[in-house]
C-alpha cells in the first residue's frame, strides 16, 4: 500500500513544485526590483530589501530542481523531505514573527496572512514526500505503477490540498472583482462587523471601555479599528479584508505606543479582584 501511496503522491508533489516555481519567477520578474509584492510575501520578508527578489528567485529555482531530482535520485527525494519539513517550520515562524504576510507558496497569490490551513497543507506534503522517499519511487515506477487504486490516492491528494488551499478563495475572489485586495472597495462597517464575530472580539471585548471605535484607518488589504481599553491602555484590532472568514489580529498598547501586558492576563488579574 505504501509504494501505490508514493506512486499517488509523486505526480501531485511534481505538479505543485513546478506551479509554485514559476508562480515565484511570475512575481519576482513582475515586481520591479524587490518593492511591492516582495514586500508581503513569506520568502521575501525574511531577508533584507535588496535581496529579496534573489531570495524568490531562489527559491523557485530550487523547486524546479527538486522536481528534477526527485524524479531521478533517491538522494534528491530526501532533499524534498527537508524542504517541506524546513518550509513547515519556517511557516510557523512567519506566522508568530510577522502575522501580516503571506506565505507566498504559490507567489504574489499566497498573499493571505498565513493560518492554520497553510501550515497543514505543508506538513502533508512533508508527509507525501516521506513517502514517495521510503517507498523509492521514481519515474520508472510511475509508469509501471499505474492503476485504478494509484489515481485514486492522487485524487485524494488533490482534494486535500485544494481544501487546505487559501489561495483557491483570492483567486476566485480576484477574478470576481478582478483587483487585488489593496485596490478593492471595502465597507469600514462591514470589517467591524466581521470584527465583532470573530473569535479574537469574543476574547478582549470584556475589557474594552466602549464597543464603539474611536479611530481606523485601511492600509492594503487591512482595516484597523481602535478601542479604549482598561487602565488607559488602546486595544487595535486588524482585520484582513479578503476571504470568507478573514484573519483577525490583536494588539494591546500604551498610551506612549509601547505594547502592555497580554489582555488575557489583564481580565485574569481583574476577574480575581
Amino acid at each position: 500500500m505504501l509504494v501505490t501511496a508514493a506512486v499517488g503522491a509523486l505526480p501531485v508533489l511534481t505538479l505543485l513544485l513546478i506551479m509554485g516555481g514559476v508562480a515565484k519567477l511570475f512575481t519576482a520578474g513582475d515586481d520591479g526590483g524587490g518593492q511591492g509584492a516582495l514586500s508581503r510575501l513569506g520568502p521575501a520578508v525574511l531577508v533584507p530589501e535588496r535581496f529579496r527578489k534573489a531570495a524568490m528567485l531562489a527559491c523557485a529555482v530550487g523547486e524546479f530542481a527538486l522536481v528534477a531530482g526527485q524524479l531521478a535520485a533517491a538522494v534528491a527525494r530526501l532533499l524534498t523531505v527537508a524542504f517541506f519539513a524546513i518550509s513547515t517550520y519556517v511557516l510557523w515562524d512567519l506566522r508568530r514573527r510577522r502575522p501580516d504576510v503571506g506565505c507566498g507558496c504559490f507567489g504574489e497569490v499566497s498573499s493571505a496572512p498565513v493560518g492554520l490551513r497553510s501550515l497543514a497543507r505543508t506538513a502533508v506534503l512533508t508527509g507525501m514526500a516521506a513517502a514517495v522517499a521510503v517507498a523509492d519511487v521514481g519515474v520508472a515506477d510511475l509508469v509501471a505503477g499505474v492503476s485504478w487504486t494509484a489515481t485514486a490516492w492522487a485524487a485524494g491528494y488533490l482534494a486535500l490540498l485544494l481544501a487546505l488551499s487559501p489561495e483557491l478563495e483570492e483567486i476566485v475572489s480576484r477574478l470576481r472583482h478582478r483587483a487585488p485586495c489593496e485596490e478593492r472597495p471595502a465597507p469600514p462597517g462591514r470589517a467591524l462587523s466581521r470584527l465583532r464575530s470573530s473569535a479574537a472580539w469574543r476574547t478582549h471585548v470584556a475589557a474594552l471601555e466602549s464597543v464603539e471605535p474611536y479611530d481606523s484607518w485601511r492600509e492594503l488589504c487591512w482595516r484597523f479599528f481602535v478601542f479604549p481599553g482598561q487602565g488607559e491602555a488602546e486595544v487595535v484590532f486588524a482585520v484582513y479584508l479578503s476571504g470568507r472568514r478573514p484573519t483577525v489580529r490583536v494588539a494591546v498598547v500604551g498610551q506612549d505606543g509601547n505594547p502592555v501586558e497580554p489582555l488575557a492576563e489583564s481580565i485574569a488579574v481583574s476577574a480575581t479582584r
